[in-house]
């Protein structure tokens, strides 16, 4: 009978031989008629065997989640395939069209994958977010892993995140650093581990390193011992590489170094011990890694520094361009034979009965999960009913919008939890933050409570609606990410919405795109945008995030010009939460004062349920003229400037109809359909655009201005598409609009030009 340990290296050696199978059979066995290649990362998969195999199937609960480093996706692939997780038929299938993908994916992969990861430093940071989203929906315990690479450890939105105050508090947080010491290229020079133990320390994680595993330590114990370690921990990162590709009489004349007390050591061991000291490293010694992961800490957030050999075990071990080589099938076949495999049946289980095999079963029972129920969000009203009057801005709309929901809807406003990074009170968010509260795991105590002067209160309580990051929107985009999957990972629909700079999307946009990837549902509210904020300038303005909403897959995009469309889109946006077949949103809004009485909102309740519907699906007609010469296309802030020009073009003879785009994403998506290209309604553009009243066209919006230049394809019609396509300056509106020709004088120039009898 074999020991736990044995039993675990043979699993190991299965885990080994199955990743590396699974990546050669993809390039070499499978056809490939485009000869384009496949790829697959042989060598970034061996170096984490040991750490998934200890991890899976000696440790992880069904309560714990794990986030797999992308280029490991084989190992994980491999370990399901053992625990019964995993068809026999998709290990044949890896970046195949419809098979296993080429990084973890919870949403398009047929085995279990708890985070979705690919775009390096996302997937590392996502547990913790995937953490403070579980807390917040109270749905029980276990542990948050991160597998990450140690060159993730490069990326600034893994540092944005260990440093936000809110994560000292969640130790269920552990990441494991695959420590090899290579990134994509080369062997990185200086490593600087202990520059890196010290900044996790410094955020207060509890830090465990694994240096060396059981055979060097027996060394070190050793006359000679103490000069072999120093030797070895000053060693270069480079020289220390080298080693692994020496044969053993290289090894005894280039280890020492000139230390006859190592050269000494070194001479009493035979080959196959010279060889396996210097690969003996903490990261593939099973032992030491059951240690640690018995030894974390649960009261805050540990990091495991575990050293390991890229291609560990593999005939490519240590070499600096690894990356992404694959063995030959000759290489194939001996490993085959070092690892007690079957190159001529690579797939092959462990035999029933065996005592391999009854430990697959056993974890397999192990982390077995409970299916999770089926919760759909509470229903939310598509109209509150009320009419906005005076002047307003969309800005404010949103907080007041969120707080008719509390009366209106209470069941549904409590589903809703909003997130900032501390910006709440400038983005209008102050009303409902001291409506809701703040969330926080324990109550803590508002010293300004009894401060008449205080106007936002701070109640921080576990029963607050309102989450308060730091200055970091790759954190607020993250955890936006989290709180809108929780629907599927735990059966607690959300209602997540997000408010940040609207200048600063671009820089949230990459994790948010992959939240949504990996299956997240929510609103990001980008405010306030444009160059309408005129006196902030240059620095502040957005001009490409209205056609960045337009393109990004899995989200629908609103820009509303008054308050009572931010209402109606917000409403429907909420409503496609928390659901399969959902989605997520973005919505542009304005710190643009803006008469209220321009909306022009029907009386007649029917004829307001359809501007209404009109305005949810994208566009709708704010005027129309009697025999309309020019049509002026106008989105936001600026549809003030498109009424004004239509006025003044009544005057000079040429009639104007004036249409209020509110999403230019979902009238392309209607256009497509119209062509057959989309399956969706198109029937907004025959309301918004009819052929009967087509017109030369002129839009314009405060962004670029190709956002809404294929609606003269609608109709096919002359166009003129007016916006923002330089950097901003600072000054009133009139003159930043003039400057940058969104202006009345400008949209009645472009459509007198258009005018055929002007």
């Amino acid at each position: 009978m074999g020991t736990p340990t044995e039993l675990l290296r043979d699993i190991e050696r299965r885990v080994l031989w199955l990743s590396a199978s699974i990546v050669h059979h993809a390039n070499r066995v499978r056809p490939n008629p485009s000869g384009l290649k496949v790829g697959g990362h042989q060598a970034s998969s061996a170096s984490m065997a040991s750490i998934m195999t200890s991890l899976w199937f000696a440790h992880l609960t069904p309560e714990d989640r794990v986030s797999v480093k992308p280029h490991a996706s084989p190992v994980l692939h491999a370990i399901n395939y053992l625990l019964g997780e995993l068809d026999e038929a998709y290990l044949t299938t890896l970046r195949e069209f419809g098979g296993l993908q080429s990084y973890p994916s919870r949403a398009k992969d047929p085995d279990p994958v708890d985070y979705s990861t690919g775009s390096v430093g996302i997937g590392a940071t996502a547990p913790i977010w995937g953490a403070l989203a579980r807390r917040y929906v109270g749905a029980g315990a276990g542990r948050q892993f991160s597998l990450i690479g140690d060159a993730e450890l490069d990326e600034g939105a893994v540092w944005e995140a260990i440093l936000d105050p809110s994560v000292r508090e969640l130790g269920e947080i552990v990441w494991v650093v695959d420590l090899n010491r290579q990134s994509l290229d080369r062997v990185v020079p200086h490593l600087a581990a202990e520059r890196l133990r010290g900044m996790f320390a410094a955020a207060d994680w509890q830090v465990l390193t694994l240096k060396y595993g059981r055979l060097l330590h027996e060394l070190f114990d050793r006359p000679g011992g103490d000069a072999l370690r120093a030797r070895i921990d000053r060693m270069p990162n480079p020289e220390y590489q080298r080693l692994l590709r020496c044969t053993a009489p290289q090894l005894r004349q280039r280890l020492p170094g000139g230390e006859p007390a190592i050269a000494r050591l070194v001479a009493d061991l035979d080959d196959i011990t010279v060889l396996r000291a210097v690969r003996d490293l903490g990261g593939h010694d099973l032992d030491a890694l059951g240690q640690a992961y018995s030894a974390i800490d649960d009261t805050r957030p540990t990091v495991i520094f575990a050293y390991t050999v890229k291609g560990y075990g593999l005939p490519t071990e240590g070499h600096p361009q690894n990356h992404s080589s694959l063995l030959t099938t000759e290489q194939m076949r001996d490993l085959a034979g070092r690892l007690g495999a079957d190159p001529g049946r690579p797939w092959l289980r462990f035999p029933d009965g065996s005592e391999q095999a009854s430990l697959c079963a056993e974890a397999a029972g192990r982390l077995r999960r409970r299916a999770v129920p089926a919760h759909t969000p509470p229903p939310l009203p598509a109209d509150i009913g009320r009419t906005p009057s005076g002047t307003a801005t969309t800005q404010a709309a949103l907080g007041r919008t969120l707080m008719d929901l509390t009366r209106e809807a209470p069941e549904a406003a409590r589903q809703v939890v909003t997130v900032s990074p501390d910006v709440s009170s400038s983005t209008n968010l102050g009303g409902w933050v001291n409506k809701v509260g703040v969330w926080s795991p324990r109550e803590r105590v508002d010293w300004f409570a009894d401060d008449p002067e205080t106007i936002l209160h701070w109640r921080e309580q576990p029963t607050g609606q309102h989450i308060e990051l730091g200055i970091a929107e790759t954190n607020l985009v993250g955890l936006l990410g989290e709180l809108g999957a929780t629907w599927s990972r735990w059966g607690r629909p959300l209602l997540p919405i997000g408010v940040l700079y609207d200048p600063f999307v671009s820089r949230a946009l990459e994790p948010w795109s992959f939240g949504i990837y990996a299956g997240g549902q929510s609103i990001l509210v980008g405010t306030p945008s444009g160059v309408t904020l005129a006196p902030e300038g240059g620095a502040h303005q957005s001009i490409t995030t209205p056609s960045i909403g337009l393109e990004q897959p899995g989200c629908v995009t609103y820009e509303p010009a008054f308050a009572i469309d931010v209402e109606w889109t917000l409403l429907a946006c909420l409503a496609r939460l928390g659901r399969p077949g959902g989605g997520s949103a973005y919505l542009r809004l304005s710190t643009r004062p803006v008469d209220q009485a321009l909306a022009a909102v029907p009386a007649d309740p029917a004829a307001r349920e359809r501007r209404r519907r009109q305005a949810v699906a994208g566009a709708y007609p704010l005027r129309r003229a009697d025999r309309p010469a020019v049509t002026v296309a106008a989105m936001g802030a600026v549809v003030p400037e498109a009424l004004a020009a239509a006025d003044r073009l009544e005057r000079s003879g040429v009639p104007a109809d004036v249409v209020c785009v509110t999403s230019p994403g979902l009238l392309f998506e209607a256009l497509r359909s119209r062509q057959g290209r989309e399956d969706g309604p198109s029937w907004i553009l025959d309301q918004a655009f009819p052929a009967r009243r087509a017109t030369p066209l002129v839009t314009v919006l405060d962004g670029h201005p190709h956002t809404l230049a294929f609606l003269a394809t609608v109709n096919q019609v002359p166009s003129v598409p007016l916006g923002v396509t330089r950097f901003g300056q600072s000054g009133t509106i009139e003159d930043v609009y003039r400057h940058h020709g969104i202006d009345a004088d400008s949209i009645v120039t472009a459509a007198l030009d258009l005018a055929p009898d002007a």
